[in-house]
């Protein structure tokens, strides 16, 4: 049981900071990027908490 656990928090991990480098490559404003970044960081971190039973 721990060991999915813990592969289910690298693979979100993992596509968070994927997702971020995606953002951080797109061609759009700095606002606009800042924004969608706080929206993945926030994502990022509610699905981490639901992984380790916070939720």
């Amino acid at each position: 049981m721990a060991t999915s656990t813990l592969v289910s928090i690298l693979i979100t991990f993992l596509v968070i900071v994927l997702v971020l480098w995606l953002i951080a490559r797109l061609p759009v404003g700095g606002g606009a990027k800042q924004i969608a970044q706080v929206i993945v960081i926030i994502i990022g971190i509610i699905s981490l908490l639901k992984y380790l039973a916070v939720f």
